[in-house]
């Protein structure tokens, strides 16, 4: 009997251990590295620059896995679950640094982290009540999120990048592009879950 059981559970012990979801968890473990960068007795700069890299290797990993999990066939309902989780907490970690050190406006970063509770916890309800499909990724949704990797480690760099880009102005102005991506794409997902949402009610 113990055995039988070992057996079943085995499989979904070792699809939760493969190296797609160890670089998801990486990115887990970086946010409290990022975070704690600003509280250390180094100079700003030097603190800026390490949460900068730490940022960047994150989004890099947030690709890269993917691209793993598909190439080595270790797709998992425990990685689509990790993944988005850990992007979302990257992110909204991030946007709160950067309202602490006054980088952010805090109304710019309350947009995108309400939007995005918002949006996944319909698309949690819609995959409850089987019509994911309509709440599927759309494209404004993924410029929205290409503008916002973007902007937020300019904005922790938070200085002239080679000397030419200034990464403050730069990253200020696309991180409200991000923001109204952001109201934009949550209004799109909205409005194709309506039918759903008014029927619900």
């Amino acid at each position: 009997m113990t055995g039988n059981k070992q057996s079943e559970a085995a499989p979904g012990a070792a699809d939760s251990l493969n190296i797609p979801n160890l670089l998801t968890w990486l990115r887990v473990i970086a946010i409290p590295l990022l975070i704690a960068m600003f509280f250390l007795p180094v100079e700003q700069r030097t603190a800026d620059l390490a949460a900068t890299v730490l940022f960047v290797m994150a989004a890099v990993t947030d690709w890269f896995d993917g691209w793993l999990a598909r190439k080595l066939g270790q797709t998992s309902a425990f990685g689509a679950f990790l993944d988005p989780v850990a992007d979302k907490l990257l992110v909204c970690a991030a946007l709160v640094m950067l309202v602490e050190l006054q980088r952010v406006e805090a109304i710019v970063a309350l947009i995108i982290i309400g939007r995005e509770i918002t949006i996944s916890a319909l698309r949690e309800w819609m995959a409850q009540i089987g019509a994911q499909a309509s709440v599927a990724v759309h494209s404004i949704g993924k410029f929205k999120t290409v503008a916002q990797l973007v902007a937020i480690p300019m904005l922790l760099f938070n200085a002239p990048l080679f000397g030419v880009i200034d990464c403050k102005i730069l990253g200020t102005w696309l991180l409200y592009l991000a923001a109204l991506l952001t109201v934009w794409s949550m209004l799109y997902y909205l409005l194709r879950a309506w039918p759903h949402l008014r029927d619900a009610r």
